[in-house]
């Protein structure tokens, strides 16, 4: 079993979702984007989508544009962030999930980009503007590498694209329960366990929920329902907020992540 089945397993053991922690590589720089990661995983997070900091992220709102911004400008490259995976994989074995763009992994070369991931400790990506009808190769280089997919779920999808979406994922579904681009939201959407069901004829695998959940109580809500809650905007603005005091963020990041994890107990 690998990685991501082995966290999702976990959960369900303890009867209990999974807690999907979203941070930007490199926020607001290679050492505070470590320390970050490393104070999330140690809250509680199961599984850590890593965000590839990209100049024109379209499927995300202010907040995560501008910690991609931060990332860029702090001298973040595409090996940095293999570094900086391989630096987490030194202490940590929890799975971590690129969430990239497809321009990214295009320009470095499917083949090479998939590899490099893979060798570097991840165990998963997800490429958010390439749909699975268009995905024919990037998803054989996935199969050759053993990387995993997560493939998306809009409010907005028909009935008739679910068994595609859902035969082309190898590691769990992301359910976007908003429309529009992250970021947080005071409410969240009152359709999500029928959406997860309607997901969930269509796979055994895990189904995530994430797109505007903020508090322990969104956690929790969502958290009866699907088998993942994700969260990102929420813990990226512990950073956004602490910017002039650095060296407290990880500390920050620690008790807001672990405030988060609690709404799953």
């Amino acid at each position: 079993m690998d990685r991501i089945a082995q966290a999702f397993a976990r959960a369900r053991s303890a009867n209990r979702a999974a807690f999907v922690a979203y941070l930007c590589a490199g926020d607001p720089d290679f050492d505070t984007s470590l320390a970050a990661c490393r104070a999330v995983i140690e809250a509680g997070a199961d599984v850590l989508e890593l965000g590839v900091p990209f100049s024109d992220p379209l499927a995300d709102g202010l907040t995560n544009q501008l910690a991609a911004q931060r990332a860029l400008e702090s001298g973040m490259t595409g090996a940095r962030v293999l570094e900086l995976v391989r630096r987490l994989r030194e202490s940590s074995q929890t799975p971590i999930v690129f969430y990239t763009y497809y321009n990214l992994v295009f320009a470095r070369g499917v083949e090479a980009s998939v590899r490099a991931a893979k060798e570097a400790g991840v165990d998963g990506m997800l490429v958010l503007d390439l749909p699975p009808e268009e995905a024919g190769e990037f998803s054989a280089a996935c199969r050759r590498h053993d990387l995993k997919t997560v493939c998306l779920v809009a409010p907005t999808t028909p009935d008739a694209r679910l068994p595609g979406i859902c035969a082309a994922a190898t590691g769990f579904i992301y359910y976007v329960s908003r429309e529009g681009v992250t970021g947080e939201r005071r409410e969240i959407a009152a359709d999500i366990p029928q959406a997860v069901a309607r997901i969930r004829r269509h796979t055994a695998l895990p189904v995530a929920v994430g797109f505007g959940l903020s508090t322990r109580e969104h956690v929790r809500s969502v958290g009866r329902a699907a088998d993942g809650v994700v969260v990102g905007s929420a813990l990226v603005n512990v950073i956004k907020s602490n910017l002039d005091a650095r060296a407290n963020i990880a500390q920050l990041l620690r008790a807001k992540a672990a405030d988060l994890v609690a709404g799953l107990a």
